[in-house]
């Protein structure tokens, strides 16, 4: 179910990612149409003023070729797109149909400042045309302005898509980021859990084999100590497992009490711990083993059935040359059997 999840999410992502790039790429162009919007914006209302200015001139007898040939090249720019203003013809019906009205009306306007030019404006309508072309030129401005925002809405509606696409994305980064980090902890605590020891809480023997196996040689003072209980196997007989269970659980605690945090201890067999004691001396290292002494035969008084009993051996790595972790297991070891043999002759 997770994995399905997982991949749905990816594609979702996937398909956010390839619809934001969409998003920019058409916002680009929106962009682009609406600066070349407004630059025929501006010439259309040009267009309308330099119109009206040329009727004035024609009226005081100011004949102006230059002038009606300037807008005769604005206005085909504004519908072909030709001449040297970079004007762009505007893909938009209600505009190119009042373009088109004032391009028609411009053309009996100019007959009309012609016959001006031949008899007068007073025996002309050119002052009542100028006025009409004018209300057509205005028309053909506003349909270029609400063309400009049109394009001004839908970049802004572009706007508001891509940051909600972007936010979406981030929220499923994010999500995918927390569920990364839960299954790196998940992984982390089930993993040390299979390295635990789950009666005791200790490391369990594949923990403390691993580190014996990775162990190179040891160039700092350290002490490895054995510990064996004694009289599990009659206790179990004689009292049940749970007292056995109880046994090894109570040693574990005191063992784990009193060697120090910075020191390893784990529970190497049924009834068998190690401790590591790292950058310890000889002395401190006996002085631990009294405290340990102490503490179970105050935790545990001799007289019960079910003392707490254990023999130990230590090995100490100053003693060796080129000695590893495995090496001082085996002398710790052996050291810890005549301990045992030697406990077992004082009963």
């Amino acid at each position: 179910m997770k994995q399905a999840e997982q991949h749905a999410a990816s594609l979702l992502q996937q398909i956010l990612i390839f619809v934001l790039i969409f998003l920019v790429i058409f916002m680009m162009v929106q962009i682009q149409n609406l600066h070349g919007t407004a630059h025929v914006v501006n010439y259309a209302g040009l267009v309308r003023g330099a119109t009206q200015r040329e009727v004035k001139l024609e009226i005081t007898g100011t004949a102006d070729d230059m002038q009606i040939e300037y807008l005769d090249k604005i206005l085909s720019g504004l519908k072909y797109e030709d001449g040297n203003y970079n004007l762009v013809s505007l893909k938009d019906p209600a505009y190119q149909q009042c373009l088109d009205n004032q391009i028609e009306y411009w053309e009996l306007l100019k007959e009309e400042i012609y016959t001006v030019r031949e008899k007068g404006y007073e025996n002309t309508n050119v002052v009542s045309m100028s006025e009409t072309y004018f209300e057509y030129a205005d028309e053909t401005v506003t349909a270029a302005e609400q063309y400009s925002e049109k394009i001004a809405a839908r970049i802004r509606l572009t706007e508001i898509i891509s940051a909600l696409d972007i936010l979406l994305l981030i929220f499923l980064i994010v999500q995918q980021q927390i569920q990364h980090i839960k299954a790196v902890r998940e992984n982390h605590i089930l993993s040390k859990k299979a390295y635990l020891d789950v009666h005791t809480g200790l490391p369990n023997k594949s923990r403390c084999e691993d580190l014996l196996n990775t162990s190179g040689f040891i160039t700092e003072p350290l002490c490895f100590v054995m510990f064996d209980l004694n009289n599990l196997k009659e206790v179990n007989d004689t009292l049940g497992h749970a007292a056995g269970d109880s046994m090894i659980a109570s040693f574990a605690h005191i063992l784990r009490k009193v060697v120090p945090e910075k020191d390893f201890v784990g529970r190497y067999g049924g009834d068998e711990f190690i401790a590591i004691l790292y950058d310890t001396t000889s002395a401190q290292a006996d002085e631990l083993l009294e405290k340990l002494h102490a503490t179970v035969t105050q935790y545990q008084p001799g007289n019960m059935p079910d003392a707490i009993s254990y023999a130990y051996g230590y090995s100490y790595s100053m003693n060796y040359k080129d000695c590893t972790l495995r090496n001082l297991l085996d002398k710790a070891d052996h050291e810890m059997y005549l301990n045992k043999q030697a406990q077992k002759k004082k009963r």
